[in-house]
């Protein structure tokens, strides 16, 4: 096949781990061109805009884009770009899977656990937000929908079904927040009745934070509002050995965005020494959804095989000696003798 996606290559680390996962991609041979465009301080720099409306056209044009890593600045009235993008596309399913990978000195080894997060409404609109004159007492709304809910649980249950997961657990504060998480678990039990096939339960946030770190291996697939699914998928993260090994999708009907999880670490940008395993395992997660599972499945067996046979080459982040171009050019070896 023959695909044009938008590459972001971000800020801070993100040209770097771009690059390194752009010449993964090109050693798997899988028809894509890259139409490049700006966005974060980059684009602000160049354009005096955070996100020019070129970006936004090539997006909408190729309906898939990779980005790097992104900088809001801090103050100034800037809205996250991010927030910014899902709203613009509608992107309302925020996907991360956590996956352990060896040589991390994570406190796990068996963990693969997908968090599907609802990415447009719930307690990160930016409605409904006021602090009173004399600055004592500010109030936030959070309004879940039964469109949102809906969609976001369904989309959860379907990616179960293909992907052959076996249970889906809705995470909510029901107890508490009777209406907006109330609405959210009520939807999730009607839709849960429509796959039989699917394991379903229910578990209140606080405690699924703790069984989370004492036995994850209950869990599959997640799925759970925006606040909620934004702290459930860092803590995942964190089982796994961090952000270093935290891809994102954000999937919406019209466009599907791939990026790493983590910031743009200014603090080690230029050293060469950035992991670029969150981008490339958000670059395998897009490769499924254009449909090359298969070369998806190279790219992770990959990253898994020169973390396991290959320590000098990974980066020092997971306890290697190696660089990002070190890291890159093992994988690209790989996927080509794959």
């Amino acid at each position: 096949m023959s695909k044009t996606i938008a590459v972001i290559p971000g800020d801070g680390i993100g040209p770097e781990i771009m690059n390194a996962t752009l010449r993964v991609l090109d050693a798997l041979d899988c028809g894509l061109s890259y139409e490049f465009v700006d966005a974060g301080m980059v684009a602000l720099e160049k354009s005096g805009d955070l996100l020019p409306q070129p970006t936004l056209d090539a997006i909408a044009k190729h309906k898939v884009a990779l980005k790097g890593p992104l900088t809001t600045p801090v103050g100034g009235g800037f809205t996250s770009i991010n927030v910014t993008l899902r709203r613009h596309f509608d992107l309302y399913a925020n996907v991360r899977p956590a996956i352990s990978f060896p040589g991390t000195k994570a406190r796990f080894d068996n963990i693969d656990i997908i968090t599907v997060r609802e990415n447009t409404e719930g307690a990160y609109l930016s409605e409904g937000q006021s602090i009173s004159e004399d600055g004592e007492t500010a109030i936030s709304m959070v309004r879940n929908t039964r469109k949102g809910s809906s969609r976001i649980v369904r989309y959860a249950f379907e990616l179960a079904v293909k992907k052959g997961r076996k249970k889906v657990t809705a995470v909510h504060k029901a107890n508490i927040i009777k209406t907006a998480s109330g609405l959210f678990l009520n939807v999730a039990r009607e839709i849960a009745k429509e796959y039989p096939q699917i394991e379903f339960n229910e578990m209140i946030v606080d405690n699924a934070c703790m069984q989370l770190v004492m036995k994850p291996e209950q869990f599959d697939v997640i799925v759970t509002t925006n606040l909620f699914g934004d702290i459930l998928s860092d803590l995942c993260a964190g089982l796994v050995g961090g952000l270093g090994l935290a891809p994102g999708d954000n999937i919406g009907t019209e466009a599907a965005i791939f990026e790493a999880v983590h910031g743009s670490a200014p603090d080690i940008a230029g050293k060469g020494i950035a992991n670029p395993c969150a981008l490339l395992l958000a670059a395998a997660d897009m490769l499924d959804h254009l449909g090359m599972v298969e070369k998806g499945d190279k790219v992770r067996n990959a990253i898994r095989d020169v973390m396991t046979h290959d320590r000098d080459s990974v980066t020092p982040d997971i306890g290697g000696k190696g660089s990002t171009d070190s890291f890159g050019d093992a994988i690209v070896k790989r996927v080509r003798a794959a």
